[in-house]
């Protein structure tokens, strides 16, 4: 189990491949890379992302320990960053290693669907209207 929540770029590709390279007794990996997004017809400049870095990595520990329960992993690891990024930057990276590819994708969505709703992150976007919290 890993939990990074960091300031710093990382290389997705680069991030994935040292997963992999511990995947003894596996049957699937999955990988799932989210991005500052910026639509045409709601664009953004950059996004800030709030955190306590502590009560990031403890309660994001909590929910990986869940989810190796309930999933039998083998493996996870959740990569966050914070801070103001770019449009287009990579802001998380979420991989499972099971025995079966339905309970490391099952993880994945287990693990993504509580950073994106129950996370401790504030988010803001600078838009070219504007600031907004969302």
């Amino acid at each position: 189990m890993s939990v990074r929540i960091q300031t710093a770029a990382f290389d997705p590709g680069a991030e994935t491949n040292a997963f992999l390279a511990e995947s003894k007794g596996a049957g699937a990996a999955v990988t799932f890379t989210g991005l500052v997004r910026s639509r045409p017809d709601d664009p953004i400049e950059t996004l800030t992302l709030e955190s306590y870095p502590e009560l990031a990595v403890n309660q994001i520990e909590a929910m990986i320990a869940e989810a190796t329960t309930r999933f039998g992993l083998l493996r996870a690891t959740v990569i966050h960053r914070y801070g103001t990024l770019p449009a287009g930057d990579p802001i998380v990276q979420v991989m499972t290693l099971a025995p079966h590819r339905q309970a490391a994708f099952e993880a994945a969505e287990f693990l993504m669907d509580y950073l994106k709703t129950d996370a401790p992150f504030w988010k803001k976007e600078a838009t070219p209207s504007g600031e907004r919290w969302v």
